[in-house]
């Protein structure tokens, strides 16, 4: 059955006595929430249950008054607050939420106030969106899960006991930390409560091409690509002028070499390694850039790829950002598009290695014709939804937001780089607003919040 969603304010009040524990709502409140003349009222937020009374007064349209201690028993701060609301005449049970939960890992020091690392900001973002939207967000570490989280207040993140949330996104840094059996048992409590966790892990650029290979209207898009292997480096660089060797578990450009053949069968090398720096330069054998590249692999899997000629900006190599998120109806749209460009002397155009953004219509134009720069603007949105929807549809748990990367080369024919589960949020022009790609995440953690309750218990 559908119950329409409500927007309404919470504000506390103070009880006269111990037996005062009636909720207080307008009577349009009522009305609209459709809540049946009865006086009795459960309210349900994350995983509890409380139940009370309500009476109806003259008051602001959809406001509700609290009683201090139902907060309390609820884990919220005394605020002012805005929620979701849903009621259930059959339960007589008035839901609200969102309770988001954002999970990361970061240096804990209860003498300090703690920093999230490079989504500190983008946390504080989502802060602001949620109380603006509605809901009630706050950041933990799966350590603390059922102690502590850290809530905004008064522009200071706090630790407080929180109240369990609908919905988790995962924003852990490690992929190694994803892997360790603490973690695991963490996913099990998760599943026993049934709260949802969304890009529940890395993906790996292994399995992205795996899965993208096998789908025959994006197979054209994808750069060749194998498992490093002396067999397959000797194979890859016959075939191509330049190969790129990149970590199957890598990222923000880190451990890429870059290998292009020159003259009397000798190659240059370029990589992002910073113990192989000295190393770059243009006259090395295929043997020994193969021995070179076993220091570093150290029974790691590597891949070996293709490279492209693709289109630069002020001879710096470029590729796309294309943020995609789920919506309310679970299709994909794109939130976000930018150009990155790689900083003077560096083959690759990642933020955390010096990269800049810039508006893509506005460098496409510099490589094509006004015509040729929409079309391929264009098509470029239509190839990461696509992608979006191929990933999300063959990966396991529940996939929300996806950061695909995008290159054009000379032709104007897009290539498919990278996918990332857990993109960036150093890149897209905030301004001091709540970016796109932030309401979408909202939106998409409310979608999953509510859509779980038929079937969460009171815990």
């Amino acid at each position: 059955m559908f119950f329409p969603i409500t927007p309404i304010t919470i504000k506390p009040r103070k009880q006269k006595n111990k037996n005062d524990c009636f909720v207080q709502m307008s009577n349009q409140l009522f009305t609209n929430l459709l809540v049946n003349h009865n006086l009795d009222l459960n309210i349900k937020l994350g995983h509890k249950t409380i139940k009370t009374k309500v009476k109806t007064i003259e008051m602001d349209p959809n406001m509700m008054l609290i009683p201090e201690n139902i907060l309390k028993d609820f884990c919220l701060p005394i605020q002012e607050y805005k929620f979701q609301a849903i009621y259930h005449p059959d339960l007589l049970t008035l839901e609200l939420g969102p309770v988001i939960g954002l999970l990361t890992d970061f240096p804990s020091n209860e003498e300090e106030e703690p920093h999230f690392r490079s989504i500190h900001a983008f946390c504080e973002e989502l802060h602001h969106g949620i109380t603006e939207i509605g809901g009630f967000f706050y950041v933990f570490s799966y350590d603390q899960f059922l102690n502590r989280g850290y809530y905004l207040i008064n522009g200071k993140w706090s630790p407080f006991e929180h109240p369990l949330p609908d919905v988790i996104y995962n924003r852990i840094h490690s992929r190694k930390l994803e892997h360790s059996e603490p973690f695991k048992h963490f996913r099990n409590k998760l599943e026993a409560l049934l709260i949802p966790l969304f890009n529940e892990r890395f993906l790996s650029k292994w399995e992205v091409y795996n899965q993208i290979f096998h789908e025959k209207h994006l197979f054209p898009f994808l750069p060749k690509t194998k498992i490093y292997t002396k067999e397959h480096l000797y194979e890859l660089t016959q075939e191509f002028e330049t190969v790129f060797i990149k970590p199957v578990h890598g990222s923000q450009g880190r451990n890429i070499m870059k290998l292009k053949k020159e003259e009397d069968s000798q190659f240059s090398l370029q990589t992002s390694i910073a113990a192989l720096n000295d190393r770059s330069r243009n006259n090395y054998l295929l043997d020994e850039v193969h021995q070179l590249i076993k220091q570093i692999l150290h029974n790691r899997f590597y891949i070996i790829q293709q490279g492209i000629e693709l289109v630069t900006y002020e001879s710096c190599a470029m590729d796309f950002r294309v943020l995609c998120h789920k919506t309310l109806n679970n299709h994909w749209q794109v939130t976000s598009i930018v150009a990155r460009v790689a900083a003077e002397d560096e083959f690759v155009s990642n933020i955390a290695r010096g990269g800049r953004i810039l508006k893509p219509l506005n460098v496409l134009r510099t490589c094509f014709d006004q015509k040729k720069s929409v079309e391929v603007f264009a098509l470029m949105k239509k190839l990461a939804l696509e992608t979006a929807s191929t990933i999300s549809g063959s990966s396991t748990g529940i996939t929300g937001e996806l950061g695909i990367d995008i290159g054009v080369d000379q032709e104007g024919q897009l290539w498919i780089i990278e996918v990332n589960s857990k993109p960036s949020k150093n890149f897209e022009d905030g301004l001091g607003k709540i970016r796109p790609s932030a309401k979408a995440l909202i939106q998409f953690c409310t979608l999953l919040a509510f859509e779980s309750t038929i079937v969460k218990e009171d815990h």
